[in-house]
């Protein structure tokens, strides 16, 4: 806890070195393009907790629950038309037509139909986009300028930002280990402002959904006369979740996000009881030191410059205050940082200047020494295999498909491509950008798998379906493996276990949980309610940074999908456990193995799956075992 603590330390200063230096480097060249833009906006809100300055706002309006039903072949009649896709572009969509008979599935899938319609979109643009490239008709130059993913953006010119509402849009996303970073000033009549990460409004709606909703209050409102911070989110069909403040009324029930308090302790506490001496930990004189007795600390005060820093973590979101770690705010569901294309800064706040860095990109396949060894052979149809790895993988993870490529994806069983195959399994993007990035990623390694849906994670069982669907149907292997793109897999340890297992049926190999209970929380990203599952406990399961399942099983969960009998869950890992419970009771003779060295949360020396690595880390593990050092990790803030 405190190396990861220290690290937001070090980040947050390092953030600030960086703003002060491209503020320099921005006024000796203030002509320099930026692809940052802010521009003034308007928010609409219609709930108490959340006053905006302008009284001439209109609130948003109820949800409509009325529901209508739209026949599935006018919603998808676009998406699985292959005319005029070759037979090397082909090979991007193999599992593509077999699920085209997912809005029969939808049930229990919030969004599912929602993100089959997006797709339509996004695909009708894609294969446009397409068209035009192949008859030559796009300016080259345009579109080399409209597919760039920037690593970072800026924009330090004061006199453009100052006081009022603005957007700041990212062309990609976020994605884990991006942070923006903010330098402001509280002014105005109360000095309450608030910070909103927003996502992609659907077609017909006035307001997009926020994914976060940072509200300063300096004041304080209805519920306190001291000043607190209010996080929320904000979605059309669920409005307003749960507020979580800070400091919070409630500490004894608060949660830890990514290893962090959801509210620092010393928020609202005595200054003097805590050691501090200001906001800012400026040294004071003597008399004002008196002043500190009766203070309690708050992370932002009037008048005074401060420097935030939003990181998005692995398992919700984080703000540093002048290096301090202040909250922790946890993803919720169907709220995930990949939707975010925004950031509204509005209220009574001075911008000074706004850098954003650590945002998703991809490599220049031209400027890839080594690309030929990093490209998969295409594989033919039933090619016989002992394992097929199908990845996990949203659109914009650009840097982490690349670090799997460099590092597991190098075992001898997979380049040789007769022991193992691997897979990324990708839904499309809201962004018509990412989707281009996508696409000729897609083109150049050969080892993507294309979802007709835009990627939610409350239907990534259909992904589960997809792996099962390739593994089966398109290659003919002993195993089906299931992990994510931040998971480093010892391709040589699962199969040498496999093969000592001996097991071609029935079998369900990874970190087993026989003793697990849904989350009844609405704000919980893994919420199940009563209707969705209504016992006290699931059936046995495997974790989902990797398990095994045999050949019969990934077949049989295609055939139930054919049949129409195959009962959908939010949860892949929970679902493929409760279609395994189905197969069990219809007569299948299951043997769970249990492999605890499949590490769901970090890593530990001696592991056969690490999950919840970065790029960085992925390469360090793969250098460990070139070296013959073994497998041991690398530095870990969740090594427990």
């Amino acid at each position: 806890m405190k190396k990861w603590y220290g690290r937001i330390v070090i980040a947050s200063l390092f953030m600030l070195f960086m703003v002060l230096l491209l503020r320099y480097s921005f006024m000796k060249y203030p002509n320099r393009t930026t692809y940052l833009t802010l521009v003034p906006v308007s928010l609409n809100n219609k709930t108490d907790p959340i006053k905006w300055i302008d009284p001439m706002v209109s609130p948003v309006q109820s949800p409509n629950n009325d529901s209508q039903v739209v026949p599935s072949d006018i919603v998808v009649s676009s998406l699985f038309s292959m005319n005029n896709f070759t037979k090397q572009e082909q090979q991007t969509m193999q599992t593509w037509n077999k699920l085209k008979h997912l809005l029969d599935h939808t049930k229990g899938l919030p969004n599912a139909v929602e993100a089959v319609k997006e797709a339509k979109g996004a695909w009708n643009s894609l294969v446009c986009l397409i068209e035009e490239q192949r008859e030559g008709y796009r300016n080259e130059s345009l579109r080399l300028k409209e597919k760039q993913c920037p690593y970072f953006l800026n924009n330090m010119n004061s006199t453009e930002l100052g006081s009022g509402s603005y957007k700041l849009r990212f062309p990609c996303g976020l994605t884990q280990g991006s942070s923006i970073s903010v330098i402001g000033v509280p002014k105005g009549l109360l000095g309450d402002f608030r910070i909103d990460l927003t996502g992609e409004p659907l077609a017909g709606e006035p307001d997009p959904p926020i994914v976060l909703h940072y509200n300063v209050r300096l004041h304080g409102d209805k519920i306190t006369q001291d000043p607190v911070i209010v996080q929320n989110t904000w979605t059309k069909d669920q409005d307003w979740g749960a507020e979580e403040r800070c400091p919070s009324p409630t500490p004894e029930n608060a949660k830890k996000v990514d290893e962090l308090e959801q509210c620092n302790k010393i928020v609202g506490k005595n200054m003097e009881g805590n050691g501090m001496q200001s906001h800012t930990s400026r040294k004071l004189s003597a008399p004002k030191e008196e002043q500190l007795k009766n203070r309690k600390y708050f992370p932002f005060k009037q008048g005074d410059p401060f420097v935030a820093t939003i990181r998005v973590g692995s398992e919700g979101i984080q703000m540093t205050v002048d290096g301090k770690h202040i909250t922790s705010f946890a993803f919720r569901q169907t709220l995930e940082p990949w939707l975010v294309s925004e950031m509204r800064i509005s209220g009574d706040v001075e911008l000074i200047s706004v850098l954003a860095s650590g945002l998703p990109t991809s490599e220049d396949s031209e400027h890839i020494a080594d690309i030929e060894s990093l490209k998969s052979t295409p594989i033919s149809s039933n090619t016989p295999l002992d394992l097929f790895i199908g990845v996990f993988s949203t659109a914009n993870n650009f840097e982490r498909r690349m670090a799997v490529r460099r590092t597991w994806m190098q075992y001898n069983a997979i380049r040789s491509n007769q022991t193992a195959a691997v897979r990324f399994f990708v839904g499309l993007h809201k962004n018509q950008i990412v989707n281009e990035e996508l696409w000729k990623e897609s083109q150049t390694y050969g080892d993507i798998q294309l979802m007709p849906f835009v990627d939610y994670y409350s239907i990534i069982s259909w992904k589960t379906l997809a792996i099962c669907i390739f593994g089966t149907e398109i290659v003919s292997a002993r195993f089906v493996m299931k992990t994510d793109d931040d998971s480093f897999v010892r391709v040589d340890q699962v199969l040498d276990n496999l093969y000592r297992i001996n097991v071609d049926h029935g079998l369900l190999y990874g970190l087993i949980n026989s003793d697990s209970r849904p989350h009844r929380s609405a704000d919980s990203k893994w919420y199940i309610s009563r209707e969705e599952w209504s016992e006290e406990t699931y059936p046995p399961w495997a974790h989902g940074p990797g398990y095994v399942v045999s050949h019969d099983i990934a077949s049989m969960v295609y055939k139930k999908y054919t049949q129409g009998q195959l009962k959908m869950f939010k949860l892949e890992d929970v679902a493929m456990g409760i279609w395994i419970s189905e197969m069990k009771k219809g007569g299948l003779e299951v043997r769970y193995e249990k492999e605890s060295r499949v590490y769901n949360v970090g890593c530990k020396d001696g592991y056969v799956v690490a999950h919840y690595q970065d790029p960085r880390q992925m390469l360090c593990l793969w250098q460990k075992l070139e070296l013959l050092q073994g497998p041991k990790c690398c530095a870990n803030r969740r090594r427990r």
